[in-house]
C-alpha cells in the first residue's frame, strides 16, 4: 500500500512532517543547508537575538542513554545572519525563523524588520528558553505572555507561531489555550521546549554533567516524551483552529506517529538529530511510513488527533 507523508498547512506544502527543532543543526548556514538538503520536510533556524551570542560556558550539552541535558544559553549569529539566510533561501521547503530576543522590545524590533523585508519564512517566537541565568521563561507568566502577544500582533501582521515550555496542570493547559486562542495571527504552537532545570550526575566523578547554572539544564529525549505528548494532545484538543507542532522524545517512527496521533500537524526532532545527524530524517520517515502501512493508514490525516482513551 502506498503511503503519503505529505501535508499542507498555512499555505505551505511539506513532503514529510519531520524537521529540526530549533537549537539543533541550525546555528550556521552550513548546518541549515544540511537540513535543507536532507529528507526533512522543512527547517528552522537557531533562536536568534539582536546581536551574536557565544552562549553559556562549556560543557553545556551531554547525551545520556535516555536523552540529553543542555544549558546552551542561546548561542547564535545574531538575527541579521538568519534574516539574510532567509532572503537568499532557494530550497523548495518551508523555512521558519526562531526569534528569541532578550526582551520584548528586542522581539518587536526583529519582527518589525522581518515584516518590512517580506522574507519567505514564518517566525516561531520562543517564549520558553529555560537556559538563560536570571531570565525566567516568559510563557510561565500568563499576564506577561498576553501583553507580549498583544504587542507582537500589533507589530507583525502575518502568521506566526510560538514555542511553549511544558505545562503540567490541566488548569494551566486551559488558561494558556484560552489566552492563545485570542490571537488570530498566532497560527501554530510548538510543544514542547526542553523540561527546564533538570539535574544529571556522573556517579563515578560525583559531578554534574554540564557546567552552567550549577549543572541545571533542559532535558530532552526519552526523559520528556510523556510530557511532550500530553502537551501536544491537550493543546490540539483545546485549540482546534490552530496547528500544534510536536517536539520531544522523537527518535523513531513510533514516537513521530504518537505525536501525530495526539494531534500534531508536524514534528520537530532535537536530541536524536544532534546525536545521529541529518540521516535521522530519512530513517524516521521510513519507519513512520512502514508503521502507517502496517496499520492500514494511507495519509497522516487518517490518524492525526485520533488518540483513543480508555
Amino acid at each position: 500500500m502506498a503511503v503519503d507523508l505529505s501535508l499542507e498547512w498555512l499555505g505551505m506544502r511539506m513532503a514529510s512532517p519531520l524537521y529540526n527543532a530549533s537549537g539543533v543543526m541550525c546555528r550556521t548556514r552550513e548546518e541549515l543547508d544540511a537540513v535543507a538538503g536532507s529528507a526533512a520536510g522543512a527547517l528552522i533556524t537557531k533562536s536568534c537575538t539582536l546581536t551574536p551570542r557565544e552562549g553559556n560556558p562549556e560543557p553545556r550539552y551531554h547525551a545520556t542513554a535516555l536523552g540529553s541535558i543542555n544549558s546552551m544559553g542561546l548561542p547564535n549569529e545574531g538575527y541579521p545572519y538568519y534574516f539574510d539566510y532567509a532572503q537568499q533561501f532557494d530550497y523548495r521547503k518551508p523555512l521558519f525563523v526562531s526569534v528569541s530576543g532578550m526582551s520584548l522590545e528586542d522581539n518587536l524590533f526583529m519582527l518589525a524588520d522581518l515584516r518590512d523585508r517580506h522574507l519567505p519564512c514564518l517566525p516561531e517566537i520562543n517564549l520558553s528558553c529555560p537556559n538563560l541565568p536570571g531570565k525566567p521563561q516568559l510563557a510561565y507568566d500568563f499576564a506577561a505572555t498576553a501583553e507580549a502577544l498583544e504587542k507582537i500582533s500589533q507589530v507583525y501582521p502575518g502568521a506566526f507561531g510560538v514555542k511553549l515550555p511544558p505545562y503540567f496542570d490541566p488548569v494551566h493547559f486551559a488558561q494558556m489555550a484560552a489566552l492563545l486562542n485570542r490571537f488570530e495571527g498566532l497560527r501554530f504552537v510548538t510543544c514542547i521546549n526542553s523540561v527546564g532545570n533538570g539535574l544529571l550526575i556522573d556517579l563515578a566523578s560525583e559531578t554534574t554533567l554540564i557546567s552552567p547554572k550549577g549543572g541545571l539544564g533542559g532535558l530532552g529525549g526519552d526523559y520528556v516524551l510523556p510530557t511532550a505528548l500530553a502537551n501536544v494532545r491537550e493543546f490540539a484538543r483545546l485549540m482546534p483552529d490552530k496547528h500544534v507542532i510536536g517536539c520531544g522524545g522523537i527518535k523513531s517512527g513510533a514516537e513521530a506517529f504518537m505525536h501525530i496521533l495526539c494531534g500534531a500537524t508536524a514534528v520537530q526532532i532535537g536530541t536524536c538529530l544532534h546525536e545521529e545527524g541529518v540521516g535521522a530524517f530519512a530513517r524516521i520517515q521510513h519507519e513512520l511510513a512502514e508503521l502507517m502501512a502496517q496499520k492500514g493508514y494511507q495519509c497522516l490525516a487518517d490518524f492525526r488527533g485520533r488518540l483513543k482513551t480508555l
